[in-house]
This record gives structure tokens, C-alpha cells and sequence, in this order.
């Protein structure tokens, strides 16, 4: 169809568009003439979010930041907040209340339940956008109601935040309760641990002992080189001394006894050898010589004997000695290892102890900041402006129902017209001919009559038998 035939089509009906277009108008504005009017009234709330997990205290991430809002509206719009409306006004307990819940339900069910859903029904709530106000609003037949309500739903959602905020911290609360008993259980076991092992093994301060035991160990060392020096250097005279060449000996050789013997033996095998020269060996003064350089020689050489068996005596003594000190130095390099390993176990505790402490004390703090604020009665909603009584009605919108239904009515009426011509289909024009027949126009005949015959006064039929003839 083109434009031309739906002109010619829209001017043939234009009675039947101006009917329905009437129509339309006049019935929703006598609609919209007898609905009672209505008063909306809002209550402007602002939003502080600062909201962070109650067991780890962390702020939660960005996507839960941005349905915080939608979340916000879920809440105001709830049946929950309704309830705690419909409590706080004592909708339930009036009597026209009552009287309407038995009309319409028969006494059945919840009246709370009823009126709760009854409320929501007059509640809209929108968020302002990219801000963090919230607008409640609520619609009805009273003013005062209207603002009642809607500071009602104001209130009682700060209500439930709070309640929505602090049940989650005081379970946590519970959580910590426990949790702080077992940390300080581990505490305690841990430091029962190490005093168990510090009485076991008679420390009081590994560090400052460990200090002692490591310096008497260098001492040791010291001793035992000097310990052994002297060992090498009394066994070397001992050698020495025991020797062919004990005479020679710095021991034997440095002996005054001896070097006086030595001169003794001298001076009687001196006086000997005179004698020996003058006298017979049977002569008693040849005798009494060779007596006594026989008793000095016996002598000197019981002391050397004497002073060999003293310089031997003197490096088994040092060699004892040595091994002595060697001996200590072994069982204090233990006892050193000993320490240094009770040192390593003590850390292990310490660390022990020191790591429980730090978990008890870090639940603590948490605890505590969770007891807190779970003992909060302030709300992150504050009222920006409350709902006052509206002077005018919000509706109903006459003007804008009036407009509405000139649109539904023209759309209306170009619908009848297309129905109607369906339904009785007229030759308007040439190209209707076309379509219908498709024969070509030759040429159009001017009859002369009445404009309002010239839209079309022969039917479909006719044209057809006219055609046929």
C-alpha cells in the first residue's frame, strides 16, 4: 500500500478515526476525572558506605561496592522492612484495618502479612544516580499518611541496617570468643613447653652460658697447645736423658749436685792418679784413693740415674697432663655442642611462643574491634530531608492521560480505518484497479459529481461484473 492509497483510505474513514479518537479522549478523561487524587510524599536519605568484612577487616572488592545501591532499594523494598512498619505505625491493631482484612480475605492469613504487601504496593524507591542519596517515596489517597509512611520506611530501614550490620559482628564475636580460648590454650602449651625444657636441662639464659662454656672451651685450647708444647719438650730430655748421652743431658748436665760430684770425682781421680804413681795398689793410702774415686763415680752416676728417672718422671707427668686437658677440652667441646643445640631447640620454642603470642595478640585486637563495633547502634544512613505533608496531588495526571490518549486514540482510529477497508474493500484509484484486476489504466474519466463521491462509491463487487460484462 503507498502513501497516496492510505490518504485517500484515512480521508474515505475519517469519520471512523475522529469517532475513536473521541472516544478514547472522553473516556480516559472521565476516567482520569473520577480517580481520587493522590499525595506522594519522599524522605531523602544519604548513604555513607564504609562497610568491611567483619573476620578479616578487609574492605570488600569494587563490583560489591557498585550493587550497593540496588542492595540499598532490595532492603527498603522488602517484606522485612514493611513488617517493621506496619509494627512501628499499629496498622495491625486499628480497626478499619481490620475490618478491610476481613473483607477481602475472610479472616484469613496474616492481617501483618497483608498489610506489609498492601504497603509496597504504594512504595517506590530510586536511587539518585552516580550519588549516594536514596529517595523513598510513598503514594496515597491521605497526605498525612503518604509522609507517615514514608518516614516510617525512612526509620525502619535505618533500623534494619543496623540490625543487618551488627548480627554478622556479634557471630563474629562468637568466633573470636572461641578462637581466643584455643590461641590462648596454644599459648600457654607453648610456654609450658619451654619451661619444661629449660628446668630439664638447668638453662636459664642459653646465650650467657653459652658465652661462658664457648670462652672456658678457647682457654682449653690454649692450655692444651701449651700442654702439648711441654709434653714434646720434656719427652725430647727424657730422650735424651735416658740415653748413652745422658751426661750431655741440660737436665743432668745443669744438676749442681752432680756438677759437684763431677768436681769431687775430679780432684779424687786427680789425687788417685798421683798416689798410683808413689804407691802400690796394696798400699792403704793407693787403696783409700781408689776407694773414694770408686764411691764419687758410684755416687755420680746414682744421681744422674736420679736425675734421668726425675726428667722422665717430670714428661709423663706433662704428658698426663696433656691428656688431661685433652680430655676436657673433648668433653667441653660436647658440652659446647650440647648448649648450642639446647640454643636451637630454645629458639624453636621461642619461636613457638612468640608466634602463638602474636596470634592471640592480633585476635585480640580484632576481638576487640569487633565487640565494638557490634555494641554500635549508629547507622552509615542518614536523613537528608524527611517527608513532609504534601499540600498538592501527585495525581492523577489529567493533562498527561489526556495527551496519552490522543496518541492511543489516533493510533486507535488508523487501525479502525484499516480493519474497516479490509473488511469492505472500495476502488479509490487507479492503482487499486492495478492491483485488483491488473489490467493497465488507459486514461481517468471526471464524472462531474459530489467531491465525497469521488473517493470511491463503487464497490469491489461491482467493478468486477462491470468488468466481466
Amino acid at each position: 500500500m503507498s502513501f497516496n492509497q492510505f490518504w485517500i483510505i484515512l480521508r474515505a474513514r475519517y469519520k471512523l478515526v475522529l469517532a475513536a479518537l473521541l472516544i478514547t479522549v472522553l473516556t480516559v478523561f472521565a476516567i482520569s476525572l473520577s480517580l481520587p487524587k493522590t499525595y506522594k510524599a519522599t524522605n531523602t536519605l544519604v548513604l555513607n558506605y564504609k562497610g568491611t568484612d567483619p573476620l578479616t577487616g578487609q574492605a570488600p572488592p569494587a563490583q560489591v561496592m557498585d550493587n550497593y545501591m540496588a542492595t540499598q532499594v532490595n532492603i527498603v523494598e522488602s517484606e522485612n522492612a514493611a513488617m517493621k512498619v506496619v509494627a512501628a505505625l499499629k496498622m495491625d491493631q486499628q480497626a478499619s484495618e481490620k475490618q478491610q482484612f476481613e473483607a477481602e480475605t475472610g479472616g484469613k492469613g496474616d492481617i501483618r502479612n497483608w498489610l506489609a504487601k498492601r504497603l509496597l504496593r504504594g512504595l517506590d524507591v530510586t536511587p539518585v544516580r552516580d550519588s549516594s542519596v536514596l529517595n523513598i517515596a510513598y503514594t496515597s489517597t491521605d497526605p498525612v499518611l503518604a509522609a507517615t509512611v514514608a518516614n516510617a520506611f525512612a526509620a525502619q530501614y535505618q533500623a534494619l541496617v543496623v540490625q543487618l550490620t551488627v548480627a554478622p559482628l556479634q557471630q563474629a564475636s562468637g568466633f573470636f570468643t572461641q578462637q581466643l580460648k584455643t590461641l590462648q590454650a596454644n599459648l600457654e602449651a607453648a610456654q609450658r613447653k619451654l619451661s619444661k625444657y629449660q628446668q630439664n636441662k638447668g638453662i636459664v639464659s642459653v646465650d650467657s652460658r653459652l658465652d661462658v662454656e664457648t670462652a672456658r672451651l678457647n682457654d682449653l685450647s690454649n692450655q692444651l697447645v701449651t700442654a702439648q708444647g711441654q709434653a714434646m719438650e720434656a719427652g725430647s730430655r727424657q730422650r735424651m736423658a735416658q740415653g748413652s748421652s745422658a751426661n750431655e743431658s741440660p737436665d743432668v748436665a745443669g744438676n749442681p749436685l752432680i756438677q759437684n760430684l763431677k768436681i769431687n770425682l775430679g780432684n779424687a781421680e786427680s789425687k788417685f792418679s798421683e798416689i798410683s804413681q808413689r804407691l802400690d795398689k796394696n798400699h792403704p793410702q793407693y787403696q783409700a784413693a781408689k776407694a773414694e774415686v770408686d764411691q764419687l763415680r758410684a755416687e755420680l752416676n746414682r744421681q744422674i740415674r736420679i736425675t734421668s728417672s726425675s726428667v722422665g718422671n717430670n714428661a709423663r707427668i706433662l704428658q698426663q697432663h696433656e691428656g688431661e686437658i685433652r680430655a676436657a677440652l673433648a668433653a667441653q667441646k660436647n658440652k659446647v655442642l650440647t648448649l648450642n643445640r639446647a640454643r636451637d631447640d630454645m629458639a624453636v620454642l621461642n619461636k613457638e611462643v612468640e608466634n602463638a603470642q602474636l596470634a592471640y595478640q592480633a585476635a585480640a585486637q580484632r576481638y576487640s574491634q569487633v565487640q565494638l563495633q557490634g555494641q554500635s547502634t549508629q547507622s552509615d544512613v542518614a536523613v537528608l530531608n524527611p517527608a513532609t505533608v504534601p499540600t498538592s496531588p501527585a495525581g492523577p495526571k489529567i493533562l498527561f492521560y489526556t495527551m496519552a490518549s490522543v496518541v492511543l486514540g489516533a493510533m486507535l482510529g488508523l487501525g479502525l480505518a484499516l480493519l474497516a477497508e479490509m473488511l469492505d474493500r472500495r476502488v479509490r484509484s487507479a492503482d487499486d484497479l492495478i492491483q485488483l484486476l491488473h489490467v493497465p489504466v488507459l486514461g481517468e474519466i471526471g464524472w462531474g459529481i459530489a467531491q465525497h463521491q469521488r473517493v470511491g462509491l463503487l464497490p469491489t463487487p461491482f467493478i468486477h461484473r462491470l468488468f466481466s460484462s
